[in-house]
């Protein structure tokens, strides 16, 4: 009975450890929510990172580790970012089609000010304007993942596996050094600060479609000079 008392007194500790950073998981599934779509839901963001959060404090040892936030962070985001993954937004076909949309979009910015509508694309690609609609949603979605997930957009990884993650490092510092610093500013903005593209807009006075657009072609440059 005491074992009982104890294992239940201990799983309560372990439970309130969960709730104090549940406000933070909150924020933090709010937080990747502005950046993308509205398909995808807050709530099951939310809900993800918070049956994390509890998994993670169930299991959490201090002698191991003293700062139980700094522990489960990155997992808990990770979980979220599994939960993205696991829409299967990107198919093989949805792949090929999100590869062509952003050449067609980089082509058509040299001569617009904006990118072309949904309807605009499916006529340039021959494709029905639903299929173009989701897998630009597909994209969007995509963009918070991270960089080397990206660059397997469209040849599954191939080009991406036959390179050194130091020699992938080394490729993209290279490819950003060909960027003007407001335009490597945007990327620091978006990948490593998190910021949305409205605010990266209201930060630089760059429009937000300038900016898709210089993030796009980072990442076109990059799979170019790797191969992809």
């Amino acid at each position: 009975m005491m074992t009982n008392a104890y294992a239940q007194d201990l799983k309560h500790k372990e439970d309130e450890l969960a709730l104090q950073y549940l406000p933070a998981v909150k924020a933090m599934a709010f937080r990747l929510k502005e950046r993308l779509p509205s398909s995808v839901d807050f709530l099951d963001l939310s809900a993800i990172g918070t049956e994390e959060l509890i998994k993670l404090a169930r299991r959490y040892d201090e002698s191991l580790n003293d700062s139980f936030w700094g522990y489960a962070k990155k997992r808990v985001y990770g979980a979220m970012l599994d939960y993205l993954r696991s829409l299967d937004v990107l198919s093989r076909a949805s792949r090929k089609l999100v590869k062509a949309i952003n050449f067609t979009v980089e082509e058509y910015l040299l001569t617009h000010d904006n990118e072309p509508s949904d309807e605009e694309l499916a006529e340039m690609l021959d494709e029905s304007v639903e299929k173009v609609h989701d897998a630009r949603i597909a994209s969007t979605i995509y963009t918070v993942m991270p960089l080397s997930e990206q660059l397997q957009v469209g040849d599954e990884g191939a080009a991406l596996a036959s390179i050194e993650k130091e020699q992938l490092i080394s490729v993209i510092k290279k490819v950003l050094s060909g960027y003007k610093e407001r335009e490597q500013m945007i990327i620091q903005l978006y990948y490593f600060e998190e910021l949305t593209l409205k605010e990266i807009s209201e930060i630089l006075n760059i429009t937000e479609s300038r900016i898709s657009q210089i993030h796009k072609s980072v990442i076109l440059k990059i799979k170019e000079s790797i191969g992809a």
